[in-house]
């Protein structure tokens, strides 16, 4: 038995983020640049205070003897103008430094973010089953900001900081070699400091992007229902709700700035101690040099702590970056919907046929459905009938391969599905399902819908009057330019299932699921949308799930389902004439005065 993976490491994490830097290296190479010339200024303000303590006794010296052009140019004179002449090239490597990276950023950033929502368009469906929305939203928006720091601020620091030391460092191994061995004795115990730190902040960070996803989930789920929440008295259950997973959130954030309070002072103790003793050993040993050398060298070195400081603060930054990065890494390196199919077919007639289909959700053990075999023709209406939880929904989830089946075959014309081009077994398969998705879009837009987009307004129309939409459109303000809402907010249940009908017979396509498709319809809406639904059967296969009993009556097939199996299959008078299971149903239902038989 293999163990849990283990995690990646950060070295491997980071980068592969700057991976994503690389079609930004040009601007990405100016910014370093830029660091680079603001860095190498910070031992030139530390050499100018040598000239200015050895001007204080002689400011008529000359500080360049040896050129031609400035032989003549006095102490008095130089060092002001080399201040301001180190200023100003100081403000141009910091404008390249901060301009370039933040362009470069900002870019991995939307790159990030795109990429990520890309991949959710790709994923399987039971993906979506294992991971709640609130936490892929909190993936795409919270774990991308923290990546953001990881390369903006991250970077600038651990490139400027990091430079400065080391251009500070040659300064002061060029100045005095002996002196500076000594400071360079405090870097291990600083490196293990560090690295400690280091792999607390990564653990912290990860927990306190899980209950920020949390945060987000008990959110979007109370703002999706809040009608529930209200109708059923759910305010203060939700607020508590809430109130436990922001709480959460709050100390585990809280956790890691205490572990941050207590990490940074204990590094800044280090560092002085070492300057402490580096003051001690530069007064005890001052040999020959001047009081001049002796200045530049201890402000060299006084100027050491503050970029040491800021990339021991930026391990937080990097690992909050680093772990917002492992969770993005993880959905995309997720497997993508299947679809090795090949075939492809401008238009398909619709035969359908099922022959020992069984199939279980991945992770399970027990079958949803067992042994599965039926065939409809073209023009031909299959009615699924059963009890809830017989295995209906799944087995039209399977058609236009939401899941994957393995035992057994689909077949739409003689080819089994999973030959099919994904798309383009999806093009010829029109859904309607009682659960109606809607988006905040104008009625048309929502009607032409994804490859529907760009049809002729006139193709909408009919398909709206078909679907017996067109009364209420015309009511609407704008009629079909009229913004419905979130998930058509602004719209009944039964409006809101006549545009996905509309969008379904706008699609036109040969195979057709009505997945409780009228259960949201008024008896009067019903009827009219009646004669166009069987309009649009003639021809294409239909398979209507849990439909009402006039529809099921009418049924070429009438399939009658139980704990995944088929227990009966016939033409309603046949079951009837059986006494079975469909009958019961049946009696059932007539005895609901035309409810649905489920």
């Amino acid at each position: 038995m293999t163990g849990t993976p283990a995690a990646p490491s950060s070295l491997k994490i980071y980068l592969r983020l700057l991976g994503y830097v690389r079609p930004y290296s040009g601007r990405f190479a100016l910014s370093i640049l830029g660091y680079m010339i603001f860095a190498s200024t910070q031992p030139m303000l530390a050499g100018i205070l040598k000239y200015f303590v050895d001007g204080l006794s002689d400011p008529r010296a000359v500080l360049f003897p040896q050129l031609p052009y400035l032989r003549d140019l006095q102490l008095l004179q130089a060092v002001p103008l080399l201040i301001v002449a180190i200023c100003a090239w100081q403000g141009l490597g910091s404008f390249l430094g901060n301009y370039c990276l933040a362009k470069v950023s900002l870019g991995l950033v939307h790159d990030l973010r795109v990429a990520l929502f890309d991949s959710l368009l790709r994923l399987p469906n039971r993906y979506f089953d294992q991971h709640n929305s609130g936490h892929l939203i909190s993936r795409i928006t919270f774990n991308v900001t923290m990546v953001t720091g990881a390369a903006t601020e991250a970077i600038k620091v651990v490139i400027r900081e990091g430079l400065t030391v080391v251009f500070l460092f040659a300064y002061l191994l060029w100045m005095n070699w002996k002196l500076t061995l000594v400071m360079l004795a405090i870097l291990p115990l600083i490196a293990v400091m560090v690295s400690r730190a280091s792999r607390k902040f990564r653990k912290q960070s990860k927990k306190i992007q899980v209950a920020m996803g949390d945060v987000t989930h008990v959110a979007s789920e109370t703002i999706q229902g809040y009608r529930v929440v209200r109708s059923f008295g759910g305010e203060r259950y939700e607020a508590e709700r809430f109130r436990a997973a922001s709480a959460d959130n709050t100390r585990k954030q809280l956790h890691m700035t205490k572990t941050a309070a207590i990490y940074t002072p204990l590094l800044q103790l280090v560092i002085y101690s070492a300057m402490a003793t580096l003051m001690f050993l530069v007064l005890y040993l001052r040999g020959d040099a001047t009081a001049g050398d002796l200045i530049a060298y201890i402000t060299a070195a006084g100027l050491l702590p503050k970029p040491i400081r800021q990339l021991s603060e930026v391990s937080s930054t990097v690992q909050k970056g680093l772990a917002g990065a492992e969770s993005i890494f993880e959905q995309l390196d997720e497997e993508p919907e299947d679809d090795r199919g090949t075939v492809m077919r401008d238009r398909v007639s619709g035969r359908l046929e099922v022959r020992g289909l069984t199939f279980r959700y991945p992770g399970s053990d027990s079958p949803v459905l067992s042994d599965i075999s039926f065939t409809a023709e073209p023009g031909q209406m299959v009615a699924l009938v059963g009890r809830s939880g017989s295995g209906k929904s799944t087995l039209a989830s399977l058609i236009p391969r939401f899941y994957h089946h393995e035992t057994g075959q689909i077949l739409l014309d003689g080819v089994e599905i999973e030959d099919y081009r994904l798309l383009d077994l999806r093009r010829h398969i029109a859904l309607v399902s009682q659960q109606v998705t809607l988006f905040n879009d104008t009625v048309a837009n929502n009607i032409a819908y994804g490859d529907l987009a760009g049809a002729p307004r006139e193709a909408i129309e009919r398909a709206a009057e078909a679907a017996y939409a067109r009364e209420f459109i015309d009511r609407l303000l704008r009629g079909l330019d009229t913004e419905v809402g979130e998930n058509g907010v602004t719209l009944s249940g039964g409006q809101r299932q006549r545009l996905a009908i509309a969008r379904a017979l706008l699609k036109d396509a040969p195979l057709l699921i009505l997945d409780e498709a009228t259960s949201a319809l008024d008896t009067e809406s019903e009827r009219h949308i009646q004669a166009a639904l069987e309009r649009l059967m003639r021809g294409r296969t239909t398979l209507v799930i849990a439909h009402r009993l006039s529809t099921i009556e009418r049924a070429d097939l009438i399939l009658v389902m139980e704990a995944g199996r088929i227990v009966e299959r016939g033409s309603h008078a046949e079951l009837l004439a059986l006494n079975g299971h469909y009958a019961r149903l049946y009696a059932m239902g007539l005895e609901e005065k035309g409810a649905e038989i489920t």
